[in-house]
């Protein structure tokens, strides 16, 4: 028997950024995956970064962490939570990969002299690539979500290895997502999708369905035209609305017939889906039948939301599963410090502080969850949150005065938080010690084992810095629970205050980075049912 050849599904932005072409994606494959196919998503990104672990998420939202230290493009999150998979490193390619790759090949001497160019060479290594991940998962079908937008040079390459593969495999399919601008009284110009088409056909590919964004719901006559124009079937024109909630859009994709088209195309058996939970999970978020609870999220980074955004996705699951109504209130940490006004913090139900890197806004968020311990306000803590949460029972609880994290005084008299021997060698930013999946052990009867109900659990990580060990016993004597601790060395992953002060558990894992709609984070759960009980 010779390889299995896996279908294959490219989506393309067209126009501008900004469309939501990941979750289009994601869409696209879980109604695939409800029919009991294997579908395997893989973003190219453009940029000439490694991987995302330098960038800023004030310029690029929230750096997303996969089980093997991967540090990826956010659009990695939205695939897990709606397919609830995990994924790898050969699932993200980016040009910094690319073009690493090929010049050590070059210096190799793998290419016997030749001069290395774009094509074959560059766009051989992406069919590879592609490739590779077919073979490691076996999956049924493999849909890739080109980053940027059509026309920019950064994915010029990448559109040429599309269109040898697509011309290759029969069994491919090539979706445009484009944007539909209306003008006075809601008239819906299809020009630019039409100019946007014929750019893609100038570079050899015939997109075979091209879905919509628009103000408004595509009217008969816009759909018409650009069938006329675009040279694709009337059927195979999808609208993209404004939808309440990310996790409708596969619903409202099959209402319209989406996989009858895909399936003809990339001849898959006429399935029915099976959608009930997540039908009823959608209804829960659009209509919630518990009440509304007003969560805090204190942070650095308050402006870009996206910098939060499985944070707030993680919230959302666990509010879908309750049936409760969430509002997130976004806090900008600084301003705890500048001025003693705690309204902000008095009308909500619970408190989160998140990760975060560097000095600002640190005593801010001290403060917050002091004012959330000595107010019996759930909190939850999350990486930073967490070292921050035992600094702050440091000071106020075991009376060490001026204890801090050595990242933010180095001379401090108590450093509570540290860096470990081991992380000392580390030079490579994206090099840090502490990456994706780590197990830790429960203790057995704290609140944390009663959740996860089992002795060992592997969460996922980003950091540098540590609870210091020395300092364990004397938290540990003034009350501080350690209910978490990493399998191999006792440095400390999770921790609870004593229940005399409510609901307060903080982990040193990003547990907000592997909690699903169909599977939300245990701890995240627990935190919501505490806030809905204390309300």
């Amino acid at each position: 028997m010779g390889e299995k050849k896996p279908k294959l599904i490219f989506v393309a932005g067209s126009i501008m950024s900004g469309l939501g072409k990941g979750i289009l994606t994601a869409s696209i494959a879980k109604l695939l995956q409800s029919r009991g196919y294997s579908i395997i998503p893989i973003k190219f990104d453009g940029y000439l970064n490694v991987d995302c672990g330098t960038m800023n998420p004030f310029r690029h939202g929230e750096v997303f962490v996969l089980d093997d230290g991967s540090e990826v493009d956010l659009d990695f999150g939205t695939y897990e939570r709606f397919l609830n998979i995990s994924l790898n490193q050969n699932n993200s390619i980016t040009g910094g990969k690319l073009f690493r790759a090929l010049l050590e090949k070059e210096r190799r001497g793998d290419f016997l002299g030749r001069d290395v160019q774009f094509i074959p060479h560059l766009t051989n290594e992406i069919k590879e690539r592609i490739s590779t991940v077919s073979k490691e998962t076996n999956a049924d079908i493999i849909i890739v979500e080109i980053g940027g937008t059509v026309g920019d040079m950064e994915n010029g390459y990448f559109l040429e290895a599309v269109r040898q593969l697509y011309n290759e495999n029969p069994e491919s399919l090539f979706v445009q997502l484009t944007y539909v601008p209306s003008i006075s009284q809601g008239e819906q110009k299809t020009k630019p999708t039409q100019q946007a088409n014929r750019l893609i056909q100038s570079m050899g590919i015939k997109p075979d369905i091209i879905v919509c964004r628009e103000q408004e719901p595509l009217k008969k006559e816009a759909k018409e035209k650009i069938s006329l124009f675009c040279d694709v079937p009337i059927e195979a024109i999808f609208d993209d609305p404004m939808v309440d909630t990310v996790y409708e859009l596969p619903l409202v994709l099959e209402k319209q017939g989406i996989y009858e088209v895909i399936s003809k195309k990339l001849n898959l058996m006429k399935k029915e889906e099976d959608l009930k939970n997540w039908r009823t999970l959608v209804s829960r978020i659009k209509n919630p039948t518990k009440g509304t609870l007003r969560i805090g999220v204190i942070g650095k980074y308050t402006e870009v939301k996206d910098a939060y955004l499985s944070i707030k996705e993680a919230l959302l699951h666990s509010a879908a599963n309750l049936g409760v109504s969430i509002i997130v209130d976004w806090l900008e940490s600084t301003d705890f410090e500048e001025k003693n006004d705690y309204s902000s913090l008095k009308k909500l139900d619970g408190i989160i502080v998140p990760g975060g890197f560097g000095k600002r806004g640190i005593e801010g968020k001290i403060t917050a969850i002091k004012f959330a311990r000595e107010n019996n306000i759930p909190f939850l803590g999350l990486c930073l949150g967490m070292q921050l949460m035992v600094v702050e029972f440091a000071r106020n609880v075991c009376s060490l005065e001026e204890a801090n994290s050595k990242e933010f005084n180095a001379n401090t008299p108590h450093p509570i938080i540290c860096l470990l021997p081991e992380q000392h060698r580390i030079i490579e930013k994206g090099g840090t010690m502490r990456l994706g999946a780590y197990d830790a052990k429960l203790e057995k009867g704290t609140f944390t084992y009663k959740t996860y109900n089992q002795e060992t659990i592997s969460e996922r990580h980003r950091h540098r810095y540590e609870v210091n060990p020395d300092y364990v016993d004397k938290l540990k004597e003034k009350g501080l629970i350690i209910s978490g601790v990493h399998t191999k060395n006792n440095i400390v992953e999770i921790a609870e205050w004593p229940n005399n002060y409510g609901f307060g558990v903080a982990t040193q894992a990003h547990i907000e980075l592997k909690s699903r709609l169909e599977n939300p984070a245990p701890l995240f759960l627990s935190f919501i049912k505490a806030a809905m009980k204390e309300k």
